[in-house]
């Protein structure tokens, strides 16, 4: 049984609608719910948080209906962008909030307030004034001080999204590594892929008010199940096609072999070429007999770990295809074919 079950949670607010929510969260597990500003991604953090009402579903937790529970009674913690951290507090002191709060008597205090403190690596800093730490710093106080309680669930509202992407790419594997040591299961609020990837057991992938997909960050990657989802990963490249007796598609461009279940003859779909799956100026490619794409360049730009080009392709154009760098590029103006291996190919079906 897992232990968080919603069924069918539907909210209006602000002209728009969260729709028929259904999803489960086993314990010790990361929930990433992802999608663009106003999707609803918050409105349902704030309605497991039991800060707002549901008009209609259930919320069961530990096999109990919490649906409305209040909030200081669900035993859950918080954490959001803007920290919210007592100025006039110092480190520890702000992480012994909670905890003073729990009544509890000033040696278990103490003993969880260092605990904590540790396990983000701030015993250093812990006499320090908050308002003299680095961004990072304060997002490392906010997690322990979130900790501390020892909620029964933790949620992230955009708990990143402050800070610059080195710093958000640094303290994303340390915040996943903290929350599975201490095998806390947590909803991570988020627009951004990549953290979605990094940190969740499941991802959540929501658009107007709905679950696009809910799926594990391997899956939502490499078989997006709706054109938005495809999109919103960043996938550039997707056409129409046709699926074959036996089992290829074939589009305007040509038939492609795509490494995916059996799917029905006649069947309309989306074909969808990954970035980083072109294999260019490849003998292994050639002697395995990969489908191919020519075009022509047109933009071939360096991104550091790549090549990104964009070629085009008959009467597609903008293709972008990811190179890596450790092979010379193609030059602007050329014709180059580029080999697609079959898994880097993902079907939708219509």
């Amino acid at each position: 049984m897992p232990l968080l079950k919603i069924d069918h949670l539907s909210k209006h607010y602000d002209m728009r609608t969260l729709q028929d929510i259904s999803l489960s969260l086993d314990n010790g597990q990361i929930l990433c719910l992802l999608g663009p500003s106003g999707c609803g991604k918050t409105t349902l953090l704030r309605l497991i948080a039991g800060l707002e009402a549901p008009e209609t579903g259930t919320i069961i937790f530990d096999g109990k209906d919490i649906t409305h529970l209040k909030p200081h009674k669900r035993q859950f913690g918080l954490m959001f962008q803007e920290f919210a951290l007592f100025p006039h507090k110092n480190v520890f002191e702000n992480v012994a909030f909670g905890l003073k709060m729990q009544h509890l008597d000033s040696i278990q205090i103490k003993q969880r307030a260092w605990e904590m403190l540790d396990l983000v690596g701030m015993t250093e800093l812990a006499k320090r004034n908050v308002i003299e730490l680095s961004g990072g710093e304060r997002q490392r106080v906010a997690l322990a001080r979130s900790l501390a309680p020892q909620p029964r669930l933790l949620m992230l509202d955009e708990p990143l999204g402050a800070l610059d992407r080195h710093l958000r790419e640094r303290l994303l594997p340390e915040i996943h590594s903290i929350l599975k040591k201490l095998n806390i299961p947590a909803i991570f609020v988020t627009h951004d892929q990549t953290e979605a990837l990094i940190i969740a057991d499941q991802i959540a992938v929501m658009h107007d008010g709905m679950i696009e997909q809910l799926d594990t960050p391997a899956n939502v990657y490499q078989h997006p199940k709706t054109v938005f989802v495809a999109r919103f990963l960043g996938f550039h490249n997707i056409f129409a096609g046709t699926v074959t007796t036996d089992g290829a598609i074939k589009t305007e461009h040509g038939i492609f072999h795509p490494d995916q279940e059996y799917l029905l003859p006649d069947t309309s779909v989306k074909l969808i070429f990954r970035h980083e799956g072109a294999i260019f100026n490849s003998k292994e490619a050639l002697s395995c007999h990969y489908d191919t794409i020519t075009g022509l360049v047109e933009k071939c730009v360096f991104t550091g770990p790549t090549f990104q080009i964009q070629i085009n392709v008959a009467n597609a154009a903008g293709l972008i295809f990811d190179l890596p760098n450790f092979q010379q590029p193609p030059q602007i103006g050329d014709t180059i074919s580029l080999a697609l291996h079959p898994s880097s190919m993902s079907v939708i079906p219509l």
